[in-house]
């Protein structure tokens, strides 16, 4: 079984960089998923693909894969450039603007 290694990428709600510095491990689905007829949920028997446990660092979730014996893949995340404004929020209200600001 090859488990995945990634760093999370932010949301598309999040301006910020929270819960996105750690390392996730990642277990595959073994089966499919089926439809359930009664109900139409979609359920499985293999409860390990539920499984996503959470690491500081890459090399600890490395060690981790290592000690368990398990085969392991590491995605490495994209590097983003900062958002950030040189003069921020506070500038559409400057008093020293070149150009009268509008909307």
């Amino acid at each position: 079984m090859r488990v995945r290694i990634y760093q999370p990428a932010r949301n598309a709600m999040q301006s910020g960089t929270a819960r996105s510095r750690g390392w996730v491990l990642e277990f595959p689905a073994a089966d499919p998923r089926e439809i359930d007829p009664l109900m139409g949920w979609t359920s499985s028997d293999d409860t390990q693909s539920q499984v996503r446990l959470r690491f500081d660092s890459r090399k600890q979730a490395e060690d981790y894969a290592r000690d368990q014996g398990l085969d392991f893949v590491v995605q490495e995340p994209q590097a983003r450039a900062a958002n950030i404004r040189p003069r921020g929020y506070g500038e559409n209200f400057a008093t020293d603007r070149r150009a009268p600001w509008t909307h």
